[in-house]
C-alpha cells in the first residue's frame, strides 16, 4: 500500500454554550473543526483532525511511502522542516497527518487502534472539562450535572481572573460530583493568564477554600523556574505541557522538576503523544491528554502505562463526524470500529453554511496585551468575564494596575 494523497475538509462543532478560557471566549459556541483525509493506492482513507495549514509543505515527506511505517514517517516529517523548525503549524501539520498514518496502520490490521497499540481495556478514565468560563453559575451547575450523570468523578474548571469566582465554582462543582464519589477531583486551568510574581500568592487562596488536584498551566509553558516555584508552594500539582511542541520542549521542564502531571496536546499527534508519555514516564510521571473533538487520543491513552485521565471536553461530535465511543462510567470507552472508529459523512460537511473561528479577536486563541498584567479582578457585575476582557481590550475604567485579581 502506497499513500497517493490527501484532502482537506473543515466542519463545525456546535458546542450548544459558549466556550472559551480566560484569554477569551467564543460567545457563538460554534468553533472550526479542520479534517485531513489521507488516500491511498489501495482504496483506505486516513482520517487526522487538527489545523493542517502547512500540508502542501509537509505532504511530499510520505507521498508514496507504506503508511505501516508510522513512527518512521512521524521522524521523516520532522526531519523534512529541520531547517526552518517544526513548531507552531508545521508541528501542527505533522500531527495531524501522523493521526491519519496510524487510523490507516489500524485500518490494515482490521482492528481498532487501541488493539492495534496493545491496550488491554476499552475503557479510559477521563475527567470532565467544559471550558466553561463564559457560563454563569447555574449554566455551571446544569452542565457538571450531566457529567456526573456519566459517572464521572473528576472535573476542570477554567479561571484565573478573579480566585474568589473561581473558589465559589470549584465548590459549586465539587457539590455536584459528590453525587458520584465522597472526594471529587477538583482542576483549575488558568490558561497562563498569571505572572509569576502573582501565581504563588493567588494559588494559595485558592487552596485555603479549595482542596485542588492540580493547578494548570498557571505560568508561561516555557518558564521552568516559574512553574517550578509554583510547584514548591503549592499542596496541588502544577500540569502544563499541552501548548509545547516537541520533546526538546518538555526536557528543560522534567529536568528542572517544574511540572508532576505531564500533559500533552491531541492537535499534535498520536506519536507525539507516545513519546512524550516515555518520556514521563522515565521520570515517574503520569500523563494526561487534554481534550479534542473525538478524543483522538484516548485510543494511544489506553495503552498507556502511566496513564492518569483524559480531558473530556463534550459528549458530541461535529457535524458530518461520528465515532464509536460512549461517553459513560466515569471517562470514555473505546468501540470495536477499526482504526479511530470516525466516520465522515463529505456530503453533510459540504452542506455547511455555519460559519466559525477559535482564532477571532475575542476567543481563547489569541493572548490578550494585559494576560499576566493584571492588578485587579478582571469580572463584570454578574460575575462572567467582562466583554472587554474576552476581547483581549484593557478596560478604559481603573486600569492602572493597582492591584493583583483578590
Amino acid at each position: 500500500m502506497k499513500i497517493t494523497g490527501y484532502r482537506s475538509l473543515r466542519t463545525v462543532h456546535n458546542w450548544g454554550r459558549p466556550v472559551g478560557d480566560a484569554n477569551g471566549f467564543v460567545a457563538s459556541g460554534v468553533t472550526e473543526v479542520p479534517v485531513v483525509l489521507v488516500e491511498t493506492d489501495d482504496g483506505l482513507t486516513g482520517v487526522g483532525l487538527g489545523a493542517h495549514t502547512e500540508a502542501h509543505r509537509i505532504f511530499p515527506a510520505i507521498e508514496g511511502q507504506d503508511p505501516r511505517a508510522v513512527t518512521a514517517l512521524y521522524d521523516r516529517m520532522l526531519a523534512h522542516t529541520f531547517k526552518t523548525g517544526h513548531g507552531g503549524t508545521v508541528f501542527g501539520t505533522i500531527g495531524a497527518f501522523d493521526m491519519a498514518l496510524w487510523d490507516l496502520k489500524a485500518k490494515m490490521a482490521g482492528e481498532p487502534l487501541w488493539r492495534t497499540l496493545g491496550a488491554a481495556d476499552r475503557l479510559v478514565p477521563g475527567y470532565a472539562s467544559g471550558l466553561d468560563i463564559a457560563l454563569d453559575d447555574e449554566q455551571l451547575v446544569a452542565l457538571y450535572t450531566g457529567w456526573a450523570e456519566r459517572g464521572f468523578t473528576g472535573a476542570k474548571i477554567k479561571g484565573g481572573l478573579d480566585t474568589d469566582r473561581d473558589i465559589t465554582r470549584l465548590n459549586a462543582v465539587a457539590d455536584v460530583l459528590r453525587a458520584t464519589t465522597r472526594s471529587p477531583a477538583l482542576m483549575l486551568d488558568v490558561n497562563e493568564t498569571w505572572g509569576r510574581h502573582q501565581a504563588v500568592r493567588l494559588l494559595a487562596r485558592i487552596e485555603r477554600h479549595v482542596d485542588l488536584t492540580w493547578i494548570e498551566e498557571p505560568v508561561r509553558r516555557w518558564d521552568v523556574a516559574g512553574n517550578r516555584a509554583v510547584g514548591r508552594a503549592a499542596r496541588t500539582a502544577v500540569a502544563t505541557g499541552e501548548n509545547l511542541t516537541g520533546l526538546e520542549q518538555f526536557r528543560p521542564l522534567l529536568a528542572g522538576d517544574a511540572v508532576q502531571v505531564v500533559q500533552t496536546g491531541s492537535v499534535w499527534g498520536i506519536t507525539h503523544f507516545l513519546r512524550v508519555a516515555t518520556l514521563a514516564h522515565g521520570q515517574d510521571l503520569p500523563v494526561s491528554p487534554v481534550g479534542y473533538e473525538t478524543n483522538p487520543l484516548a485510543h494511544a491513552a489506553a495503552a498507556t502505562p502511566n496513564h492518569l485521565v483524559t480531558e473530556v471536553q463534550d459528549t458530541s461530535a461535529p457535524v458530518g463526524l461520528t465515532v464509536d465511543q460512549e461517553i459513560a462510567d466515569g471517562g470514555i470507552v473505546l468501540g470495536d470500529s477499526v482504526g479511530l472508529g470516525i466516520t465522515v459523512d463529505e456530503a453533510a460537511i459540504a452542506r455547511l453554511e455555519e460559519t466559525a473561528g477559535w482564532a477571532q479577536p475575542a476567543g481563547p486563541h489569541v493572548r490578550p496585551p494585559d494576560a499576566g498584567l493584571r492588578l485587579v479582578a478582571e469580572s463584570g457585575h454578574d460575575g462572567q468575564p467582562t466583554d472587554s476582557a474576552a476581547a483581549g481590550h484593557p478596560r478604559a475604567v481603573g486600569r492602572a494596575r493597582k492591584g493583583i485579581a483578590p
